[in-house]
């Protein structure tokens, strides 16, 4: 049997902020040329011993191997000079320049003392066509798709030429034909020698792509698997220490027929066309759709968010004016929107102040003076409530893991009592014990009479939560598919614009 060469091995690495052990001795061995991947819970330490082996932490204690030699990794430039390069969860691009440039950015080849725009337009290009990113490398960043932004950042780190990629939920804002394309280069690249670290909590991925899993449980290593030896009933096991036997729940009661929420030929920009759906009254209603079919910009426009070029809004029959987020959360509709870090939450506060954010004025008097006590009391409620992992409801949410500060967003929005709900992708990047309690919160609001919008491009989830699905195509309802008719193909067939 041919003995695997290793490209890089971790031992006894440990990590505590504040005090507080967050990886506790972990062991981890990655070869050349596959593809690892490393999964578990949130809160499990993923990030943090990906974020030490970047360069963007150090360790507290543990050796860290390169090629069986050695290394002090001091920081991201240190750790990309040894052949370590990242793609973050959260985008790390500057919106206000090129995607040439990002793909360069801290290292624009120059002749002589001019910067080579030819040769950063010309490199980009070839690295946007190994790809199939069909993006203009002049094109500014905050033009481009969230999907497509997540490409631009697989370029950069296939222009870095690194021996060790590390892909942190890389296919979170990517359509399934992005997917599949994201699965080819990385199958090139475990071809040339390159290893990849594949960390997601979308485990048919990780069966499909991955050669060996590593797991995490609470900071600690929970198990090694070869991916021809697991399941993915296993693989839950050993992440969250259970059996998830009732992943999506079951209702106890059918919903019920009053609407709640009509819409009706509602217009927004180049993105929203003519989109006219009903939502009912203890529904949970699920809203499928390729990448640019206009979900979110829908979600949007009832919101208030965006501008609506026409078209009516109806709550309990009688016609509504939402022209901003605030007339909208004042008519008790609430949105969780897809991009937690920049819409979702004010990253520099506290779980405390997002949590009562967007019922502000429920905490204070008329004379303007807060009830400190009351707010910290319902910050506290929903902590408990959503299993938020944070040692203080004081602590800033920049600091907890990205299903955590997901699970913020969720409190902001319940603590608003809202009548409707829009979930936009309320599950992205999150693990699986996790997503199966928003799947139960859901339901539950659903229960009380309340109306669930849930935009997502998780087809089973959608089939798997949904009492009633609408898809989009090209800015209009393709189609709407019952919940006892539900499969992926017919979904599908809807979502491409066939019928």
């Amino acid at each position: 049997m041919e003995k695997k060469e290793v490209i890089i091995r971790l031992e006894n690495v440990r990590k505590s902020f504040s005090g507080v052990p967050v990886l506790k001795g972990i062991d981890m061995t990655v070869y050349k040329g596959e593809a690892l991947a490393l999964i578990g819970e949130n809160g499990a330490g993923k990030s943090t011993l990906m974020k030490i082996l970047a360069g963007a932490y150090s360790k507290d204690e543990g050796r860290i191997f390169i090629d069986e030699e050695e290394v002090e990794i001091k920081n991201p430039m240190d750790a990309r000079s040894k052949g370590v390069s990242i793609i973050y969860q959260e985008l790390s691009l500057i919106p206000t320049i090129t995607a040439a440039e990002n793909v360069f950015l801290g290292r624009l080849p120059k002749l002589g003392n001019v910067v080579d725009w030819k040769k950063i337009y010309r490199d980009s290009a070839g690295y946007f066509e190994r790809i199939a990113l069909q993006v203009n490398p002049r094109t500014l960043i905050r033009d481009i798709s969230i999907a497509q932004r997540q490409m631009v950042e697989i370029a950069r780190a296939l222009s870095l030429k690194s021996k060790i990629v590390i892909m942190d939920e890389p296919t979170s804002s990517l359509a399934d034909t992005e997917v599949a394309k994201l699965f080819e280069i990385i199958n090139q690249l475990k071809a040339e020698g390159v290893s990849v670290i594949y960390i997601s909590h979308k485990l048919e991925e990780v069966l499909t792509i991955c050669d060996r899993v590593t797991v995490l449980k609470d900071g600690a290593l929970s198990g090694v698997r070869d991916i021809k030896d697991t399941s993915k009933d296993e693989l839950v096991s050993l992440m969250v220490g259970r059996d998830l036997d009732n992943y999506y729940p079951k209702r106890k009661s059918k919903p019920g027929t009053e609407v709640l929420l009509e819409v009706k030929n509602l217009k927004s920009g180049s993105a929203v066309k003519d989109v006219s759906f009903t939502l009912h009254k203890g529904e949970v209603l699920g809203l499928a759709g390729l990448v640019g079919a206009g979900r979110t910009e829908t979600m949007r426009a009832i919101f208030g968010a965006d501008k609506k070029d026409s078209g009516q809004v109806f709550l309990n029959q009688q016609e509504v004016h939402i022209r901003k987020p605030k007339d909208a959360i004042r008519l008790r509709i609430a949105f969780a929107t897809e991009d937690r870090r920049i819409e979702g939450l004010v990253m520099k506060m506290s779980v405390k102040e997002n949590t009562t954010l967007a019922n502000f004025s429920s905490f204070a008097s008329p004379a303007g003076i807060m009830d400190l006590k009351k707010e910290k009391q319902i910050a506290k409620e929903y902590v408990e409530k959503l299993r938020t992992r944070t040692d203080s409801i004081n602590k800033i949410v920049v600091n907890l893991s990205g299903g955590n500060q997901q699970k913020v967003v969720i409190s902001k929005w319940l603590n608003t009592h809202a009548q409707v709900y829009i979930f936009d992708e309320p599950t992205r990047g999150i693990d699986v014990g996790a997503k199966a309690e928003i799947y139960q919160l859901m339901i539950n609001l659903a229960e009380d009479g309340c109306g669930v919008i849930m935009v997502s491009s998780e087809l089973p989830e959608v089939m798997g939560v949904s009492d009633r699905i609408l898809v989009m195509h090209e800015g209009k309802i393709a189609g709407e598919v019952a919940k006892e008719e539900a499969t992926e193909e017919n979904i599908m067939a809807f979502a491409v614009g066939g019928v």
